[in-house]
């Protein structure tokens, strides 16, 4: 048998209980088909219905009993036969017995496999729980459970048991529900067997593994937490994203009487000499080439082995941190999980207690991973404890890698915690925004909807059918986005209706209101109204207008300040976020025009200029977060003026009230509100008492 090959049966309730939800069911099992088909061809499935008016099974005929238990199919390698069955599966009229349908699945099991591809045996069970179960003949239903049980393990069979609960409205007795998920529960502790409570069409969709993949560990060996002391550890990925299925090319040229045709089609190239078009350059006479600055450095394969980075294959502890050290979006690539190695008594104890001692000092571990021998990488990550809840499942660890500073984006939006309180939301507003979160919650009643394991990919799912559809019919129509995914890719079109004061709320708190200064030149502006003017008013009401911001709409992007609208060139570098660059170079370009501007006055004419600039300066300084950068200039270009006889200057920006980043206007500021505005009337008496001293 292939490697990954797995042999599943679907053990289905289909009686009056489970009509509501059969339709579901009727998707999510011929989804599992369809994944098959893409995934794992050779993968084989049966069917076993219960809570049918028939009865149709070997073991009824062998030995009597596990009446109303129908096999729909044997178990036989998946087609599209069975997908169209699973999608008309039949209404049952009986209340049928779970057990009995378990035991049908495992016969079956048995007869096809015997001892045989343990490890590849599957069980799902898809059932509301809802219906008693039949007293054995001897013994009690517990003792009947663990001899099935028992039997599953011995064989080495899987189960999964998805237990759907949609509709709450049963006339079903609770005693029988909490013995049915009394019993299930039994099977866990007994055997390979995992169950999921669903209670919603789209948890449904996730619950059922459609997809088998054989966990593979990455790393088995010693854990080094020092030079004396080893943990054996193995690590597995605990997520990975999900591929669309790899297209590949297919010729049809291949004759339809050769069954060992593999269709495929191979690529090959050939280069060319650029001197020479018609000769071929052999592999040996081609080299690879790295760009540095003008040239290109040639390196050859074995140079480039030589350059590689070869450490030893290993796992070493680097040291303990706070857990509130490490940021949320410092975590990079998949998940993995350490656990002990399995049967290591020694090992299962050492990282339980690293686990629960990190766990209660909220503590995690830094560590230095190399996976495999000859690795070209080395990933530094964190492991997180994850203390288990249960008695058969031991503790563990998961582990993300962290960046490196190579690997760090920065950006220079500042943190709206930053910005001045004129630039923050008020009481009203935030109220508005809470009640609208509020109103979104996930989770109102403890349990929470769209959960990460429960909560299937649409874009995988929709694509899963179209593939089957486009199989029965080249030339079909794209089918609509099934209802069940929609519920997870747009919101719930009954909680926006129920909650629609809330949402109008907040639409009305932060309502979009025309500024009718933006109609304005920006010159004009900034001439009427200069940063730190007394006759600016910021409202703080839900009804104030907007703060003003910089705002560039061309689209020809500046990459100087040039003499003829050096404010709007400004801001255009400014608002260019193709690299952190330009927010530096306009900063100083902007200074170095105020400058020359101010240096090539005569007799004041150009003050009004300088004064726009510096304005516009000011705001982009505040905006971007760079305090000290203005502080720093407007010191030195008072100095400047003072010095060079430009004293006119200085008192024409004191009548214009331009003063520098006070600590209120630019958190990362260390000037005071008072200090700040008195900065320029204290500086010229000292030039007075300086030219009266000479």
């Amino acid at each position: 048998m292939a490697r990954n090959k797995e042999s599943l049966v679907l053990v289905l309730d289909v009686g009056p209980t489970m009509h509501a939800v059969l339709p579901e069911v009727e998707k999510v099992c011929s989804m599992l088909v369809q994944k098959k088909l893409i995934y794992s061809k050779y993968d084989e499935v049966g069917v076993v219905l219960f809570g049918t008016e028939d009865t149709n099974n070997e073991l009824t005929k062998e030995v009597g009993g596990y009446e109303h238990v129908m096999v729909l199919q044997d178990i036989k390698v998946v087609d599209g036969n069975l997908v169209e069955a699973l999608q008309e599966l039949p209404r049952g009229t009986i209340h049928g017995d779970f057990l009995d349908g378990i035991v049908v699945g495992m016969d079956m099991l048995i007869k096809k496999y015997g001892p045989t591809n343990k490890g590849k045996k599957r069980l799902c069970l898809l059932t509301n729980a809802a219906s008693p179960t039949k007293d054995p003949y001897d013994g009690m239903k517990v003792d009947q459970v663990n001899t099935i049980a028992e039997q599953m393990r011995a064989h080495g069979m899987k189960m999964d048991c998805v237990v759907v609960r949609v509709m709450q409205d049963w006339d079903v007795d609770k005693k029988i529900m909490e013995e049915n998920d009394f019993l299930l529960n039994a099977f866990s502790y007994k055997s390979s067997t995992k169950t999921v409570h669903v209670d919603s069409p789209t948890s449904l969709l996730g619950a059922l593994r459609t997809r088998n993949i054989s966990p593979v560990t990455i790393f088995r060996g010693d854990f080094e937490m020092s030079s004396k002391m080893k943990i054996k550890v193995w690590v597995y990925k605990k997520t990975s994203e999900e591929k669309f299925p790899i297209l590949k090319k297919y010729s049809d040229k291949a004759p339809p009487t050769d069954k060992f045709a593999t269709h495929e089609i191979k690529v090959d190239y050939e280069y060319k000499s650029v001197e020479d078009p018609n000769k071929s350059v052999p592999p040996e006479q081609r080299i690879k080439g790295y760009r540095y600055g003008p040239q290109v450095v040639p390196i050859s394969s074995a140079e480039l082995e030589a350059f590689k980075f070869k450490p030893e294959k290993s796992v070493k502890l680097l040291g303990f941190t706070d857990a509130s050290n490490i940021m949320r979006h410092y975590y990079m690539r998949d998940v993995n999980i350490f656990i002990a190695e399995p049967g290591n008594t020694k090992a299962i104890v050492a990282v339980s207690a690293l686990a629960r001692a990190l766990k209660q000092m909220n503590k995690v571990a830094i560590v230095r991973c190399v996976w495999r021998q000859g690795q070209g990488n080395v990933v530094v990550g964190v492991l997180t404890p994850n203390v288990s809840d249960k008695d058969n499942i031991p503790d563990s660890f998961y582990f993300n890698v962290l960046p490196f500073a190579e690997d760090i984006r920065e950006f220079q939006f500042p943190s709206f915690s930053n910005l001045p309180s004129s630039m923050q939301p008020n009481e009203q507003q935030q109220e508005a925004a809470d009640k609208l979160v509020q109103m979104l919650d996930l989770a109102p009643t403890g349990k929470e909807a769209l959960r990460p394991d429960l909560t299937p990919n649409p874009v995988l799912e929709r694509f899963y059918h179209c593939l089957e559809v486009k199989s029965k019919q080249q030339d079909a129509a794209v089918p609509p986005l099934d209802e069940t995914l929609r519920k997870i890719t747009e919101p719930d079109p009954e909680l926006i209706s129920q909650n629609k004061v809330v949402i109008d709320e907040f639409r009305r708190c932060f309502e979009l209101k025309e500024n009718p200064k933006l109609k304005k030149s920006s010159q004009r502006l900034l001439r009427e109204k200069p940063s730190g003017s007394s006759e600016e008013v910021v409202g703080n009401g839900a009804d104030a207008q907007p703060i003003d911001a910089i705002e560039y709409t061309s689209g020809v992007k500046v990459e100087k300040i040039g003499d003829l609208n050096p404010v709007q060139d400004f801001e255009a570098m400014m608002s260019r976020r193709d690299s952190t660059e330009w927010v530096n170079k306009a900063i100083q370009d902007m200074k170095n025009k105020i400058f020359d501007i101010v240096e090539n006055s005569f007799e004041g004419d150009t003050y009004h200029k300088a004064l726009e600039c510096l304005v516009a300066l000011r705001k982009g300084c505040i905006l971007e977060q760079e305090p000290k950068q203005f502080n720093d200039f407007l010191r030195r270009l008072v100095k400047f003026c003072q010095e060079k006889d430009l004293k006119s200057f200085c008192e024409y920006l004191s009548s214009h009230e331009i003063t520098l980043i006070s600590k209120k206007e630019a958190p990362d500021s260390e000037i005071s509100e008072d200090d700040a505005r008195s900065f320029i009337v204290k500086r010229e008496p000292k030039a007075e008492q300086a030219e009266q001293g000479l």
